[in-house]
């Protein structure tokens, strides 16, 4: 899948308009499997975020791993952030170490003077207030005072990582809202857009069809084949899905 072009920033635009949980009905009416980041939650209210993913790992500390790793600037977190742009979002696998720091305010402050499209991560921020004022999404487990280095180091860069249990490989949309964080992988993302923008408007004929009916929503939803009969009479249209 390398060989793909980017996601575009067009695409980016139109996906940070999508409810996450819309696109992983998308992604689910393709057979795909769940693409919610176990997890990650968005650190502050009204957070919306769609980027590239430009992917980190971490692994569990030991104390010969110290002399193995890059040192300084070329240490593996510093080179992912270097990638990140506005059309990026940087994607942090902390193995699900909840309470364990990926990073706080010195790092990410790089983030904010590349004007990062955000950051998600199954692990822990460290000085969630600063990161709050640098202005770009974050979703993470949980906040923490904790340092990191004791227990993980930052370690691979752009490889093919889990976090919160979801497979993320470089390139991929990530995107987030209120409600979490979700994968859109590269290869199907122009599709699940369009079943996406289908169930919307599926989904706003039968919340108008149930207020005329006060019936239960069960008649239509999950949809049905009386759901589709019904979008195809109220808009003229045959469904795509």
């Amino acid at each position: 899948m390398t060989d793909l072009p980017p996601i575009s920033d067009e695409t980016l635009d139109t996906l940070k308009k999508i409810p996450t949980q819309t696109l992983i009905d998308g992604l689910w009416v393709k057979g795909w499997p769940m693409s919610y980041i176990e997890g990650a939650r968005a650190l502050q209210e009204g957070q919306h975020m769609a980027g590239r993913a430009v992917t980190l790992r971490f692994v569990p500390h030991r104390p010969d791993l110290v002399a193995d790793k890059p040192k300084g600037d070329q240490s593996a977190e510093y080179v992912a952030i270097e990638l990140c742009g506005p059309g990026e979002v940087l994607v942090i696998d902390a193995m699900g170490w909840k309470y364990s720091s990926v990073g706080g305010d010195i790092k990410f402050m790089r983030m904010m003077q590349r004007k990062a499209g955000g950051l998600v991560t199954d692990g822990a921020a460290r000085d969630s207030v600063a990161l709050k004022d640098y202005g770009f999404p974050v979703y993470s487990a949980s906040t923490t005072a904790k340092q990191g280095p004791a227990e993980f180091w930052p370690w691979q860069v752009n490889d093919a990582i889990q976090c919160g249990g979801v497979l993320v490989r470089p390139g991929d949309a990530v995107v987030g809202d209120d409600d979490g964080a979700v994968v859109v992988p590269r290869s199907v993302v122009d599709e699940v857009i369009e079943i996406a923008h289908e169930r919307e408007a599926v989904e706003e004929v039968i919340k108008a069809q149930l207020e005329i009916e006060q019936c239960s929503p069960g008649k239509y939803y999950p949809f049905n084949d009386l759901t589709w009969k019904l979008y195809e009479e109220k808009t003229g249209k045959k469904p795509r899905t």
